[in-house]
């Protein structure tokens, strides 16, 4: 299929087009859950067996994620010139390799540096599912279906942590990463038979270094578009603080098995897909932006709540109401602060896709390390995640107001 027939294919048959590219887009955007949320369970006992610290141990996690940050500035651009489907072959074939590898890791330095590149690798389903949405949606359409991928994304960050868990109870942490080869290797089939080329030889751009400067200038400079590339940046800073320590809080600081933490880590992804569904709904009556507003002050409000009641030394139960809400906020948050961002550069998707996961993981991975010297200590975690919703409210306030044609 060209990549003419599967942009006509989709508008004019919209359900059963979009339900096929919503499940293997949604497979293509998991690899950022997949790859941090699986082991997530494992990372207690991966400090154990290398005598390793948990900030140590989580620079393995910073590695990932800002291999999938800065691999997005590299896989975008090149999908703008060379189509969305050679870099993304490309890419799956390398996470692949680089997973296996990474069962096989002899000391914690050793798997940092693999879990970079199998981050880079992977960064190209991100952001070229991201570009393909673009390709395909403009407007409220494109609002609605990012939202529809939260529902099939959403998946793996509930499905992950508990097969990980379920995974310890049989084999080591390196057995997770035996788990990912096999994945990429699925997903790398399922893009080969499932998923055309989607941007046409006509609309694609010259490919030299010069010219992707000048386009990710062109971006940066764009007030709108920046806008929502800090506001979604700082959001998954939010995200990731409880992404990287809650296994040592709930675990270490609450006495949870990484059984019950992989079950309390999928209730809050489940909140991501509830949101991101409620969305979608709603994107039809208010504007992606309006939605992208109350999105962030729900998280700031549960971001309040959740520091009120580690001050206070209340009990867990108390304590994962406000971390449900602040997690889940995210599935509201994420679909509209991309829609805004790529809504005015249908022809520099793939950039413009970049840059906004770029900021995204390159916050997520600094945040990593810096939170892990708090150990199982709840209330880093909690500031830190207020901290981020306060921020990220503010810039929506004060910054250029995003276009939303």
């Amino acid at each position: 299929m060209t990549a003419t027939q599967a942009i006509d294919e989709t508008r004019n048959h919209p359900l059963r087009t979009r339900i096929r590219f919503a499940l293997i887009l949604g497979a293509l955007t998991a690899f950022a859950p997949l790859s941090i949320d699986m082991y997530l369970p494992a990372l207690p006992a991966l400090r154990n067996e290398f005598h390793s610290s948990e900030s140590l141990v989580q620079l393995t996690l910073t590695a990932c994620v800002i291999g999938l940050g800065v691999g997005q500035l590299i896989a975008g651009p090149l999908s703008d010139s060379l189509g969305r489907r050679r870099p993304l072959l490309v890419g799956l074939g390398i996470y692949a390799l680089a997973s296996l590898a990474c069962a096989f890791a002899p000391s914690v330095p050793a798997l940092i540096g693999l879990r970079l590149v199998q981050a880079l690798a992977g960064s190209a389903g991100l952001v070229i599912a991201r570009a393909v949405v673009r390709d395909l949606f403009s407007g409220k359409a494109m609002a609605k279906f990012f939202s529809m991928l939260m529902l099939v994304n959403g998946l793996a960050p509930i499905l992950a942590p508990v097969l990980g868990g379920q995974l310890l109870r049989v084999t080591t942490w390196r057995g997770v990463f035996v788990v990912l080869t096999v994945v990429g290797v699925l997903l790398l089939a399922a893009t080969v038979f499932t998923l055309p080329e989607t941007l046409p030889r006509e609309r694609r751009g010259a490919g030299k270094v010069s010219a992707t400067l000048r386009t990710y200038l062109r971006l940066v400079t764009d007030r709108g578009l920046l806008s929502c590339v800090l506001v979604a940046g700082i959001s998954f800073g939010a995200l990731f603080t409880y992404v990287s320590s809650s296994s040592f809080v709930l675990q270490s600081g609450y006495h949870l098995s990484p059984q019950q933490f992989s079950f309390v880590f999928g209730a809050n992804s489940i909140g991501i897909v509830l949101f991101g569904q409620l969305n979608g709904r709603l994107v039809g009556r208010f504007s992606p932006r309006a939605l992208l507003g109350t999105g962030l002050g729900i998280s700031a409000v549960a971001g309040v709540l959740l520091v009120l009641a580690v001050l206070f030394g209340a009990g867990l139960a108390v304590v994962l109401v406000p971390m449900w809400v602040s997690v889940s906020s995210v599935g509201m948050i994420m679909p509209n602060a991309s829609t805004l961002a790529l809504s005015d550069y249908p022809d520099s998707a793939g950039s413009a896709s970049a840059l906004l996961g770029f900021g995204q993981f390159l916050i997520g991975g600094v945040t990593a390390p810096v939170i892990g010297l708090g150990g199982a200590n709840p209330l880093p975690m909690a500031a830190s995640i207020c901290g981020f919703a306060l921020i990220a409210l503010l810039v929506y306030h004060t910054m250029a107001k995003p276009a939303t044609r």
